[in-house]
């Protein structure tokens, strides 16, 4: 008996190791809520972007956790491109600074669009993408909760997947002669982990990030080219792509297993020896 009780303690024990072990590897970090209009800075202590591209070739690239800004005109498009990685859920955020009510002539209408490494469209899960400011509105802000990224697909499928997420942010619909209006943009992007409930069983050779591209650029002495990135990679490197929290549930599967086998063979053990008719009644 004091064989079976020391046998039920360590199974009691392992399976809230395990159990504790996969609800912190599982659960969510928290996501941030900050709306404060100055640039916040990177992991690394750099500041954010000031500028945006004006086309995908040109996107301006920026971290997750960084707070893009630009100025631009009413009517441009304006691209980012920022990774990410197998596992993780992003949120986009952007805010567009109007100008003054006595400059504008009505409401207009703004819009952000998501797409990845081969340029399909990403569609937002939940969020504001579309927004509608009034005439007398100073700002409008805008939310798009991408989906979570798969570490592998189907090559027929549109799920995301690592790599490069470009961003656009334009103008829908205002009045033609509030075309060209000066207005003040701001772009961060944020991700939560998704847990081992997302894993799936294979992942990507490479992530989707594009290459470089070749852009012209003037100069003194005449015309020059420049090699540009057109991808971003996480500060920390892609993910390798073999480990996920499904290795805890699986050792601890078979602790756990191991455990009960031992305990079910005691307990099989000590009613035999009971059972047993002593020798001579």
């Amino acid at each position: 008996m004091r064989t079976t009780r020391a046998l039920a303690s360590g199974l009691l024990a392992g399976l809230a190791l395990v159990t504790s072990a996969g609800a912190a590897t599982a659960a969510p970090s928290v996501q941030r809520t900050d709306t404060s209009s100055s640039p916040s800075a990177a992991p690394d202590g750099e500041a954010g972007p000031t500028e945006a591209g004006t086309t995908f070739r040109t996107a301006t690239a920026v971290q997750q956790g960084q707070r893009a800004t630009a100025e631009a005109s009413t009517g441009d498009y304006l691209y980012w491109v920022f990774p990410a990685d197998a596992g993780q859920r992003a949120t986009v955020r952007a805010k567009v600074t109007l100008p003054g009510s006595a400059a504008r002539h009505g409401a207009s209408a703004w819009q952000i669009d998501v797409y990845d490494g081969l340029r399909r469209r990403q569609a937002c899960m939940y969020g504001h993408q579309t927004r509608k400011a009034a005439a007398d509105a100073a700002s409008v802000e805008l939310t798009c909760v991408l989906r979570t990224v798969r570490a592998w697909s189907e090559p027929w499928a549109d799920d995301p997947l690592p790599g490069s997420y470009y961003v656009r942010l334009t103008v829908l619909d205002l009045p033609a002669t509030d075309l060209g209006l000066p207005v003040g943009t701001e772009l961060e992007v944020t991700s939560v982990d998704g847990g081992g409930a997302h894993d799936v069983d294979g992942s990507l050779a490479e992530p989707l990030v594009p290459g470089v591209s070749s852009v012209e650029r003037a100069s003194d002495d005449g015309a020059g080219q420049d090699r540009v990135s057109l991808g971003s990679e996480p500060d920390d490197g892609w993910a390798s792509g073999w480990w996920t929290d499904r290795w805890l549930w699986t050792a601890g599967g078979g602790l756990l297993g191991a455990l009960a086998a031992v305990f079910g063979y005691s307990l099989t053990r000590g009613n035999g020896r009971l059972s047993r008719v002593p020798p001579g009644i």
